[in-house]
C-alpha cells in the first residue's frame, strides 16, 4: 500500500518513512500543501494520507480540501496544537483520524492499519467471524444465522470495534466517534451501551475486553 506524507520538516518525514517502510508500505513525501496536491494528482492510487496541518505555502487544511475535490482519501492530520477547534476543523473536512506532535510512531503505524482496514471492511461489505456475521449494507447482524436485534448505537459501536480490531480504544474516543463532539454526557454512557452489547452477543460477549485504566479493546485473536 502507498502512504503519501507531508509535512515541512524532514525529520518527521524521515521517521514516518522509515516505520512505515518497516510495516511494508510504499511511502511518498511532499513539503508542503502545493506540493501534497501534485503527488496526489501524479499518484492517484495513494490508499492514505498523513497530513500535517501548519506548514508554509499552502497548509494541511486547505490542501485537503483541494485534495478531496480529486478523490476522498482516508487521511490522518498530524498537529502540534492540541485546540478542538483544530481537531473539529479536521473532522468537518472528513479527515479519519487526528495525532498531535510529538507522537509515538508505532502508534501512528497502529492508527493507519486501522483506517486501511475500516476501509477495506466498507468495501467488502460483509464482515465474518466464526458464526458471528456483519452485514454493513444491510446493517444487520446475526449470530449463527439469527439476526441480533441491536440499538443504532449498538451496532455503530460494534462496526466501530471491529474496524479498529486489536486497538485499545478508550471512553473519549468512543463518545466522540459515535456520539460525536456535540454530546454532553458523561463515561456511563459507553459503560452502559457497552454493557447491552455485550449482552446481545451472547456467546462473543468476550470479543470486547476491558483494558484497564484505558477503555475497551475488540479481539478475535487473544492467544
Amino acid at each position: 500500500m502507498k502512504l503519501l506524507v507531508v509535512d515541512d520538516e524532514l525529520l518527521i518525514r524521515n521517521v514516518i518513512k522509515e516505520y512505515a517502510e518497516n510495516e511494508g508500505y510504499t511511502v511518498i513525501e511532499a513539503i508542503d500543501g502545493n506540493d501534497a496536491i501534485e503527488k496526489v494528482e501524479k499518484n492517484p492510487d495513494i490508499d492514505l494520507i498523513i497530513m500535517d496541518i501548519m506548514m508554509p505555502n499552502l497548509d494541511g487544511c486547505s490542501a485537503c480540501r483541494e485534495i478531496f475535490k480529486i478523490k476522498k482519501y482516508p487521511t490522518i492530520m498530524l498537529s502540534a496544537r492540541k485546540e478542538e477547534y483544530d481537531k473539529l476543523l479536521g473532522f468537518d473536512l472528513g479527515i479519519d483520524d487526528y495525532v498531535t506532535k510529538p507522537f509515538s510512531p508505532r502508534e501512528l503505524m497502529a492508527r493507519i492499519k486501522a483506517i486501511l482496514s475500516r476501509s477495506n471492511n466498507r468495501m467488502e461489505d460483509i464482515y465474518k467471524f466464526e458464526d458471528l456475521e456483519v452485514n454493513y449494507k444491510a446493517r444487520t447482524v446475526k449470530i449463527d444465522g439469527k439476526e441480533i436485534k441491536l440499538t443504532p448505537k449498538e451496532y455503530e459501536l460494534l462496526t466501530y470495534f471491529i474496524q479498529n480490531e486489536g486497538m485499545a480504544l478508550s471512553r473519549e474516543q468512543l463518545l466522540s466517534s459515535i456520539w460525536g463532539y456535540d454530546f454532553f454526557g458523561d463515561d456511563r454512557t459507553v459503560d452502559t451501551h457497552i454493557k447491552m452489547l455485550r449482552s446481545n452477543l451472547g456467546k462473543y460477549r468476550d470479543l470486547i475486553s476491558t483494558v484497564r485504566s484505558v477503555g475497551y479493546k475488540f479481539e478475535t485473536n487473544k492467544e
